[in-house]
């Protein structure tokens, strides 16, 4: 490997840590902005925004250190920059085939193991072993012995390793925001407005609203949107963690997905950031606990089981899931379903590119699992659609937490829900014409009803889950069945 070699780095690589190490100080850097890239998938506008923007302002940063080209594809970058370069380990199976085909024609020198994670792939290949199963409890523990986060010695601080039942809380009563601090906002610059002046004229087919930057795109944005976290809102993010209010899209979490995954900040600098808040006394260990768990444990699960299963695990469907996504859905249309909670979720998608873990999961995922929605094709609007989707992050989300597709790799049971569960964690249900009570009539609600026309699709695989059973018999003492199912099967609003 020549020590000059200059560094290619993707949209998602763009940190001090990829370009700045002492390793890496001296190479120069190239960014491609690729048109066929941009236009091979309807993305969020604002996604596109996000990628081009910290592209652009990462060439800025370094100065004559980069080369930036707009170009129609990478190969015809590569070749007009010319030069032989190294490349980190990318994040999805189609840019790791790409890049061993250019490492074997000479264009690539070497593919570095990329610092975007704690873990190193051989680290959990070794820690994968012959397993069968996977639980994100017994990976997480591991992940907290290995890096010493929130230990005392060989055990965990307060003997308790998760405290995920302290995070529960419903949405506060009579209240329609939390009233806490908002998040940190970036302000817009002459990059931002070139990107959007681009994007105008490239009329690519994106879905979303464009709308003004809510997500930091630099290192020093960033930190900044870090700080901002762990002073602020790290206090009130566990006991809320699951709770969804109309009025309060961001509640208390964090928003540094986005800088997460374009590689701008390291994860063991967030962890270790919010760690000391708590050593501080100035953050419950609940929410430092709940909020870890998401990036050292859940975050690095998903990368590493993408690469894991492979490029296969996207065919799975287990439930035989085939129904095509909806028009409405995919094109983010709020105003044409009637059940608020999935109104009000699509049009936040619409208007930001991003709803929190709780509208993915138990709203937009609960939906598509009742519906019998496709579940490839449910990973890949994921991915477009949302401002902190990439390839790696949504197959073992969508297939396996949310579709449970994969048919209990990752989880234990399917996690579908009625209205009880939304009408209890939501502010939605009290505005909605449908009543999450009710299972049969005109209001009766399509999560309620879509529930048990669910369960009676799967009704013989879930008899034989221990976690799933009880539902099971619950539904076979239901004396209007027949006609819930004949309701969902007739239901034409959706």
């Amino acid at each position: 490997m020549a020590s000059s070699a200059p560094l290619w780095l993707f949209g998602d690589q763009l940190g001090p840590h990829f370009h700045s190490t002492s390793e890496h100080i001296h190479r120069d850097v190239l960014l491609i902005e690729s048109a066929r890239v941009c236009r091979t998938r309807p993305f969020h506008r604002q996604k596109l925004h996000l990628v081009l923007s910290g592209m652009r302002h990462l060439a800025a940063e370094l100065g004559e250190r980069s080369t930036y080209l707009k170009t129609e594809t990478y190969r015809d970058g590569l070749e007009q920059y010319g030069r032989p370069v190294l490349v980190f380990e990318p994040t999805s199976h189609a840019a790791e085939r790409f890049v061993q085909k250019l490492l074997d024609e000479g264009v690539v020198l070497d593919v570095l193991p990329t610092p975007m994670f704690a873990l190193s792939r051989t680290d959990f290949a070794e820690w994968a072993g012959n397993r069968n199963q996977f639980r994100l409890e017994a990976f997480y523990r591991d992940q907290r012995r290995r890096f010493e986060v929130l230990m005392a010695g060989a055990e965990p601080v307060d003997g308790v390793w998760n405290l995920d039942a302290d995070n529960r809380e419903p949405p506060p009563k009579k209240r329609s925001t939390l009233g806490i601090d908002p998040p940190w906002w970036p302000t817009e610059d002459d990059i931002d407005d070139s990107v959007r002046s681009d994007l105008d004229a490239l009329n690519l087919p994106t879905v979303g609203q464009d709308g003004p930057r809510l997500f930091a795109v630099t290192a020093d944005e960033a930190r900044e949107a870090l700080q901002h976290f762990v002073s602020y809102r790290l206090p009130d993010f566990g006991k809320y963690e699951d709770a969804v209010m109309s009025q309060d899209w961001a509640m208390a979490h964090s928003l540094l997905s986005v800088p997460l995954n374009m590689g701008l900040l390291e994860p063991l600098e967030v962890v270790e950031a919010a760690e000391q808040a708590w050593r501080d006394g100035d953050a419950p260990l609940a929410s430092v606990e709940g909020f870890i768990r998401q990036v050292l444990g859940w975050r690095e699960y998903v990368w590493h089981l993408y690469w894991h299963f492979g490029p296969d695990y996207l065919d799975r469907n287990e439930l035989a899931a085939h129904e095509p996504l909806p028009k409405w859905f995919t094109e983010l249309d709020g105003d044409h379903p009637i059940a608020a909670c999935l109104s009000h979720t699509l049009t936040e998608l619409n208007a930001r590119g991003w709803v929190h873990h709780i509208p993915r999961l138990m709203i937009l995922g609960n939906f598509a699992l009742q519906r019998g929605y496709d579940p490839k094709a449910l990973t890949e609007w994921f991915a477009t659609a949302f401002v902190d989707g990439f390839a790696w992050v949504m197959p073992v989300n969508v297939i396996g937490m949310s579709q449970h597709a994969d048919g209990g790799l990752i989880a234990t049971k399917p996690y579908a829900s009625g209205g009880a569960y939304l009408d209890r964690m939501t502010d939605h249900c009290g505005g909605c014409e449908y009543n999450p009570k009710k299972r049969l009539g005109p209001d009766a609600c399509p999560f309620t009803a879509g529930y048990w026309s669910f369960v009676h699709r799967h009704r013989d695989r879930l008899a034989k889950n221990h976690r799933t059973a009880r539902q099971v018999s619950q539904m076979h003492r239901l004396a209007d069945l027949d006609q819930v199912l004949e309701q969902e099967n007739q239901r034409e609003v959706f």
